[in-house]
């Protein structure tokens, strides 16, 4: 077994939030942890994430939403990672997101919500965990 090739992780900040403190701060850890991560910058459309996931051959999508439309945009990015049969493609999520909403992301195909609190390395954690790289 060689080197295994480093996770691919885009992250990305859907819809109309004006911050991305928080998606750039999980994106250094992810990077300081070795993995190789595109972040897309502010006010992405779900097509612009997907279009990037399959152009960057990423491993793994991460998603940040504080402005309460996640339910929509998260779906959105689920659904057409599948139309492009691209849903090898984990998904995960984080930002200002509800108790009661988590169940219903994970139901759509979402791999895992972070609520504020979550600590960098614990993302970078179950990225390891969670995201194989073949």
């Amino acid at each position: 077994m060689g080197n295994a090739a480093p996770i691919r992780v885009v992250v990305a900040k859907p819809g109309l939030d004006g911050h991305d403190r928080g998606a750039k701060v999980v994106a250094r850890a992810l990077r300081d942890a070795g993995m190789e991560v595109v972040y897309t910058g502010l006010h992405q459309s779900p097509e612009q994430i997907v279009e990037a996931a399959i152009a960057e051959d990423a491993d793994v999508v991460g998603l940040s939403v504080l402005s309460g439309a996640h339910l929509t945009l998260f779906a959105r990015v689920v659904e057409l990672l599948k139309e492009r049969d691209a849903d090898d493609i984990v998904v995960f999520g984080g930002g200002i997101i509800p108790a009661d909403d988590i169940p219903q992301l994970e139901a759509m195909g979402v791999a895992k919500v972070f609520t504020p609190g979550a600590t960098t390395q614990s993302i970078v954690d179950w990225v390891r965990a969670n995201v194989a790289t073949d």
